[in-house]
């Protein structure tokens, strides 16, 4: 697979976008259209308290780094983490590190905050695969797993980075730019989970009234709001 240059770069949290509906990753990131839901805001705030680039924190045995810059090349994406866990390792074990200024050998294990529970598609699973997947490439390791916290269960959920998963990672990574470079943003098909979609308000509603009676619509509508 032929490499990314620096100017092919996309946002790494796009790819839970496109996991999601590659109409809502084109009208964020093509578009430049975006719309606040208490769904994105509890997220930010969960967010922010993530967030904090500036020292290291210790865990336990564990030392976290918070918003660490990522970039692969190989799948043409930049972002940045939540959290990694840096984790003291046996010296025999094949996938730890060294990390400079540390004593040791280290394991890498992202961790990635969401604000709701557990959901039934694999976005979150996509997204913190492909940052497993940027940090691989950048300390040349092997990362098996990671976790998932939900706030609104306070429990962390861990993730197996099987091939599959790696493979959908690949597959919506080459989709972003393969959408970004034709330029043009899909058509809208409404599906049930866009009663939860921030941009539903953007996405030509037209579309779902195609699809749904007058009344259906109202009633889904109120159903989300209430």
């Amino acid at each position: 697979m032929d490499k990314y240059s620096d100017e092919d770069l996309l946002m790494l949290s796009g790819i839970q976008h496109i996991a999601f509906c590659e109409r809502q990753w084109a009208l964020i990131h093509l578009e430049q259209q975006w719309a606040e839901n208490v769904l994105t805001t509890e997220g930010q705030f969960l967010h922010e308290r993530a967030d904090d680039p500036f020292e290291d924190e210790k865990k336990g045995d564990a030392i976290i780094w918070r918003a660490l810059q990522l970039i692969s090349y190989n799948l043409g994406l930049t972002g940045k983490t939540d959290v990694v866990e840096l984790v003291k390792a046996p010296g025999t074990d094949a996938d730890s590190i060294e990390i400079k200024g540390k004593k040791g050998r280290w394991k890498l294990i992202p961790v990635e905050y969401k604000h709701g529970k557990p959901k039934s598609d694999h976005c979150d699973e996509v997204q913190l695969c492909a940052q497993a997947m940027c940090l691989e490439e950048m300390y040349k390791t092997n990362i098996r797993e990671g976790f998932i916290y939900y706030a609104a269960i306070r429990h962390r959920t861990c993730v197996d980075f099987s091939q599959a998963l790696r493979k959908q990672v690949e597959f919506f990574a080459k989709r972003m730019h393969d959408i970004y470079k034709t330029g043009i943003t899909p058509p809208s098909d409404f599906k049930p989970h866009c009663r939860s979609c921030s941009l539903k308000d953007l996405c030509l509603p037209s579309s779902m009234t195609d699809k749904l009676s007058v009344n259906e619509y109202l009633k889904n509508a109120l159903d989300y709001n209430y």
